[in-house]
C-alpha cells in the first residue's frame, strides 16, 4: 500500500507539472496580453507599458521561469487582468466549493439511481425493466446538457413555478442543475452494475448462498452488490474530477456561481491568469480523485494492491 501510495504522489506532481507549462503555454498562445486588454483604440506605447508591467516584455524563457519560482515559493499564480491587485488563484478557490457541491450531489444521485435501478432489475429479473431503463437512460445522455437543462427550466420553473431557475441562494435550487448531471451520468453507471451484477452472480459464491438457503434480496444486495460495485467506484470517482470541467455549460444555463462559470467569464474577459489557475484547480482536483479512486480500490480488491 506504502508503494502504491507512493507511486501515485509521484505521478500526481509530475502531471501537475505537465498541466502548470500547459496553461503557461496557452496563456502566451493569444499573443499580446496588452492589446487584447486595451483594445483596438489603444497606442503602442500604452500597449508597451501595459505588456511591461505584466512581465510580457521580458523572454518567454524567463516569463515562464518567474511563474514556475513565484508558485513554488510564494503560491503565486499571477493576479487577475480584470481585477487588478487580486490574485487569481484566490477569485478560482472562492468558486470551488459550489462546483464541488454541484457535482458531488449530481454524482451522488446518479450512482444511487443507478443502483435502485439495477437491483431492481436483478431482483425482479425483468428484461422489460431493463430495456425500458437502458432505452430512457440512452435517449437522455443523447439530449445535450444545456437543451436538458433548459427544459427543466421551461417545466419546472417557467411554467410549474415549483423550482427556482438562477443561482443557488435558494436550497431548492440545486435540484435542476443536479438531475441534469446525475442523469446524464445514470445509464453509464446502470450498465455497469448490471454488468458486474450478471457477471456476480455466476460466480460459485453466489450459488452456495442461494444453497444457504438465503433470500434473492439478501443475496444480490448483501453479497453481489458489493463486488460489483469495485468498476462503478473507478468510474464515479473519474467522474467527480472531470464534472469540475464539465461543469461550464450546467453551471451557465442555471447561473449557478462555480468554478465553470468563472472560467467562462475570464475567457470572454480575456483574464489569462484566471484561466490558468483554473486549469490547474480543475487537473489538481481530478489528480486528488483518480488517487483515492486507486487507494480505495486497493483496500476494497487485495489484487489490485498486489499489482501496485
Amino acid at each position: 500500500m506504502a508503494r502504491l501510495v507512493a507511486r501515485r504522489l509521484l505521478q500526481a506532481l509530475a502531471t501537475i507539472f505537465a498541466v502548470v507549462t500547459i496553461a503557461f503555454a496557452l496563456g502566451r498562445l493569444s499573443g499580446s496580453p496588452a492589446a487584447l486588454l486595451l483594445g483596438d483604440n489603444a497606442s503602442r506605447a500604452q500597449i508597451d507599458a501595459l505588456n511591461a508591467s505584466l512581465g510580457f516584455d521580458q523572454p518567454l524563457w524567463k516569463q515562464y521561469l518567474d511563474y514556475l519560482v513565484g508558485i513554488v515559493t510564494r503560491g503565486d499564480f499571477g493576479d487577475s487582468y480584470r481585477q487588478r491587485g487580486v490574485s487569481s488563484m484566490e477569485l478560482v478557490l472562492e468558486r470551488v466549493p459550489a462546483s464541488l457541491q454541484l457535482g458531488a450531489v449530481g454524482l451522488v444521485a446518479g450512482v444511487l439511481v443507478a443502483v435502485v435501478a439495477a437491483v431492481a432489475v436483478h431482483l425482479t429479473r425483468s428484461t422489460g425493466l431493463r430495456t425500458v431503463l437502458l432505452t430512457v437512460g440512452s435517449a437522455r445522455q443523447a439530449v445535450p446538457d444545456f437543451f436538458f437543462g433548459l427544459l427543466l427550466v421551461l417545466v419546472f420553473s417557467v411554467a410549474l413555478g415549483l423550482l427556482p431557475s438562477l443561482g443557488n441562494r435558494d436550497p431548492l435550487a440545486i435540484i435542476m442543475p443536479a438531475a441534469t448531471i446525475a442523469t446524464a451520468q445514470f445509464v453509464v453507471y446502470l450498465r455497469l452494475l448490471d454488468n458486474a451484477l450478471a457477471e456476480q452472480s455466476r460466480l460459485d459464491y453466489a450459488r452456495t448462498a442461494y444453497a444457504r438457503g438465503e433470500s434473492r434480496f439478501r443475496v444480490v444486495v448483501a453479497e453481489l452488490l458489493p463486488n460489483a460495485a469495485l468498476p462503478v467506484m473507478t468510474i464515479a470517482g473519474i467522474s467527480l474530477g472531470s464534472f469540475l470541467g464539465g461543469l461550464v455549460i450546467v453551471e451557465n444555463v442555471f447561473a449557478w456561481p462555480g468554478l465553470g462559470q468563472l472560467m467562462l467569464s475570464a475567457v470572454y474577459a480575456r483574464d489569462f491568469p484566471v484561466v490558468q489557475s483554473g486549469l490547474i484547480v480543475v487537473a489538481a482536483l481530478f489528480i486528488l480523485s483518480n488517487a483515492l479512486v486507486d487507494v480505495m480500490s486497493a483496500l476494497v480488491d487485495p489484487r489490485v494492491r498486489h499489482l501496485a
